[in-house]
């Protein structure tokens, strides 16, 4: 009985297992479906594209032609119209000069008559009717002949398809995981100078084996690869001088507090919009990395929260230019000389005059070095004091599925504070100051003693994870 029903469960295991890959395969399929339709419309909107600049080259080659035929019409019949205004003078003179003649030959007196004879032969001499050229000085044929579009006419008729190249093959030898990023190596099978360019499409997961379907992320996709190799790098940002506080001074990772700004920078601004329209305080933050997965670029085509104010009133603020909604993310921030700042993370929604931990989308650390040194982690106005020493140099982790921030001693990489939440929106880095400088170091591996902190964490309940009560 009991080997029997070992053998039953041992089949309905396999059955389950089974079952699963089923489901999962008519998933794949489904999913290819849906690719079919989509890789097919995007294929007829190429055809369309490609044939509409076949046309458009056409219709511009048929417009200079005729242009040029008009022009010739034109000149010809300007000429031919000139040469019968000509004529039709020449005419009229003639005419009159032959009545002319024909009244003479009735004059009686000899001495009239041949004063009359010599007037009209000298008229005769200086007509214009004997000088004028009675050929055409055009002639009504066309100087260009008609367009043979024969050999081209047999070349189109040959246009087919392109044939699909030959997939490329992964060089596992040649790809690499380091540093919070990953390089994918490729070769082709054989070599095809038809290509142009090579198209990545990648997704996270925690499944080995075959591709799943369900319930996973969405696949990403970078085109327009040249090289035959992609690295997918960690979260690298900068900080976005479009919409901080005219009173800090932006350049790329790094902002100061500057007392002399609001005024002072707009009278700046103005004079730049009317000469080179750049602003003198921006560095160009370009970088050649490539971008890291699931990120959401903010840069100076658009704030992070679109066409925005800058912060204003006491909201010393500036926020990151590129907001993340899934993994793992690790930055560090040092302090030089600050009375007051803050560090943390916000969602898109900050206003212009809120400050960082004073709403429930916003969580960050506080540190004030102003008369008194305070020590504190804040969120949605409530605080709470962190009885610890306030480090150089703090180390900013996010595990935004996991729904945890935490705070680390960057140097002795002590956790400062954990903030355990379930965030619905993509986040921002987000930094206040006030007096002082904050240099901020991103594109950082999660270091393990990190990982290995939170690991541990996650068993227990500590006075770090009690503010759970404030986020």
């Amino acid at each position: 009985m009991d080997e029997q029903r070992e053998t039953l469960q041992r089949i309905v295991s396999t059955l389950a297992i089974k079952n699963d890959e089923i489901h999962n395969f008519i998933d794949t399929l489904n999913h290819t479906i849906k690719n079919v339709q989509i890789n097919s419309s995007n294929a007829i909107s190429e055809l369309d594209e490609e044939f509409d600049g076949l046309y458009s080259i056409l219709d511009e080659m048929k417009g200079s032609m005729s242009n040029t035929i008009q022009q010739e019409e034109a000149r010809k019949i300007k000429a031919l119209q000139d040469q019968l205004s000509q004529c039709s003078s020449a005419l009229e003179s003639s005419e009159e000069l032959l009545e002319l003649a024909a009244q003479s030959l009735d004059i009686k007196d000899p001495g009239e008559f041949l004063k009359a004879a010599r007037q009209i032969k000298d008229r005769v001499t200086m007509a214009s009717a004997f000088r004028i050229s009675l050929k055409p000085n055009v002639s009504d044929s066309m100087t260009y002949l008609m367009v043979d579009f024969a050999v081209e006419r047999r070349m189109l008729q040959a246009v087919s398809f392109l044939p699909v190249p030959k997939a490329p093959e992964i060089d596992l030898a040649a790809c690499l995981v380091a540093d919070n990023c990953i390089t994918v190596s490729w070769r082709m099978p054989e070599e095809d100078n038809r290509i142009d360019h090579f198209v990545l499409e990648y997704r996270k997961t925690n499944f080995d084996g075959h591709p799943r379907v369900k319930d996973e992320r969405r696949w990403e996709l970078i085109d327009y690869i040249k090289a035959t190799e992609y690295t997918l790098s960690a979260f690298v940002f900068s900080l976005d001088s479009t919409s901080s506080h005219l009173n800090l001074k932006v350049e790329d990772t790094y902002v100061e507090w500057d007392p002399t700004g609001g005024k002072g920078q707009e009278k700046i601004k103005g004079k730049e919009n009317k000469g080179s329209g750049q602003n003198p305080l921006l560095k160009s933050n370009r970088r050649s990395g490539a971008p890291s997965p699931k990120r959401t670029s903010v840069s100076s085509r658009s704030s992070p929260r679109g066409s925005r104010d800058h912060f204003t009133g006491e909201s010393y603020t500036v926020l990151g230019d590129t907001a993340f909604e899934s993994g793992q993310h690790y930055w560090e921030v040092r302090a030089q000389d600050c009375k007051s700042y803050s560090v943390g993370v916000t969602y898109r929604n900050l206003g212009k005059f809120d400050q960082l931990g004073k709403t429930n989308s916003s969580w960050c650390i506080h540190i004030n070095n102003w008369l008194q040194i305070t020590f504190s982690a804040k969120h949605n106005n409530k605080t709470k004091t962190l009885d610890m020493p306030v480090p150089d140099r703090i180390g900013i982790y996010c595990d935004f599925d996991g729904g945890l921030l935490a705070f680390y001693n960057a140097n002795s990489k002590e956790l400062l504070h954990t903030f355990r939440t379930k965030f619905t929106q993509p986040l921002l880095p987000g930094f206040m100051i006030w007096c002082g400088g904050l240099t901020v170091s991103t594109g950082l591996q999660v270091p393990s003693a990190v990982k290995m902190l939170q690991k541990s964490e996650n068993g227990l309940s500590g006075s770090t994870s009690s503010l759970n009560n404030i986020a």
